[in-house]
């Protein structure tokens, strides 16, 4: 049966059937071939979007940003201190207005516990798609490319491939939980064998793994929770080691970086990479945190795709728009 994706939201990755997911990967394969022959794209020509970050953001402003103009489009930047949500403005008034505007909505808010209660309220009052740059809960863009990346190193049918997801140690800021929430719940849909390593305390949201887990379940593939992170790195074929906020861990920030202070130990180095298959490859969001999420040896060393990895953020990107924001 033909899938419908004109004019719906992309907020999670489990709105949307595995088929549809493949669709959007097929696509984005395509727009990638096309973008490297530099043949045009004007499928959403002289359509307008609208990017509301609450948080910074280098791949992710940029990926949609570049990747709406080859679609023949237009993106507007808005931060909340510009607009009239700095005074007041309903989320609902906002929504309805931009919905009014343009044709769809995108949206980048972190903030754990309201980024995707927010996304939602916005999702619920407009009348065009709402798009997901990041929020608490879920990061659909970044999956998709993961996924693509994945793919393109080891082939379509993914069964059975082991797939070491750690959490790692950092000081920059309390990342959000999005990243590997949206990697187990999707991978576990194609097969994969997920081993989630992370200090005791530094949790997932319980709902999230639940639902991994049902997936998991319908599936065929596996999910193991340990706390030693070189369980995550034995015989496997990926690796992605990087930070959480540990927000299960304290109720405050100072609680937080104190509980992560104490796994300090907790490094991608050559030495856990040492512990995996030979052709196995080392993924991360970006940005790492180098010399204390992983080593420059890693990051920069012969299993890291990170570059393909955010390359391919643009080519998922323009697949979901198109069908989104044009589509059928």
């Amino acid at each position: 049966m033909p899938y419908l994706f004109r004019r719906r939201d992309f907020i999670t990755t489990q709105d949307f059937e595995r088929e549809e997911i493949d669709v959007m990967l097929d696509l984005a394969r395509d727009l990638k071939i096309r973008f490297a022959h530099d043949e045009p794209t004007p499928w959403l020509l002289y359509k307008t979007l609208f990017m509301l970050f609450f948080d910074a953001s280098t791949r992710t402003r940029n990926s949609i940003e570049a990747g709406i103009t080859q679609l023949g489009g237009h993106a507007h930047f808005l931060a909340p201190n510009t607009l009239q949500l700095s005074h007041g403005e309903t989320v609902a008034d906002t929504a309805k207005v931009l919905s009014r505007y343009g044709h769809a909505i995108a949206i980048r808010a972190c903030e754990f516990r309201r980024g995707n209660r927010y996304m939602n309220e916005i999702a619920e009052a407009a009348d065009v798609p709402v798009l997901n740059l990041q929020d608490d809960v879920y990061h659909p863009m970044q999956v998709l490319a993961d996924l693509m990346t994945i793919q393109e190193r080891f082939g379509k049918d993914l069964r059975g491939l082991k797939v070491g997801i750690s959490w790692a140690y950092a000081e920059s800021h309390l990342k959000p939980l999005s990243v590997p929430q949206s990697q187990i719940l999707l991978f576990a849909r194609y097969g994969m064998d997920l081993t989630l390593a992370y200090p005791e305390g530094f949790d997932l949201m319980p709902e999230i793994v639940g639902a991994a887990r049902t997936n998991a379940d319908r599936y065929g593939s596996t999910i193991t929770i340990t706390h030693r992170m070189e369980d995550a790195f034995e015989d496997a074929d990926v690796i992605i080691a990087k930070n959480w906020g540990g927000f299960y861990a304290a109720k405050s920030v100072e609680g937080i970086q104190e509980a992560s202070r104490r796994h300090t130990d907790w490094i991608c180095n050559e030495e856990k990479m040492g512990l995996t298959k030979r052709q196995s490859i080392y993924m991360h969001a970006l940005p790492a945190d180098r010399g204390k999420e992983v080593t420059d040896a890693v990051i920069d060393g012969p299993h890291s795709v990170i570059y393909d990895e955010a390359a391919n953020r643009l080519h998922t990107a323009k697949a979901v728009m198109a069908l989104v924001m044009g589509g059928r």
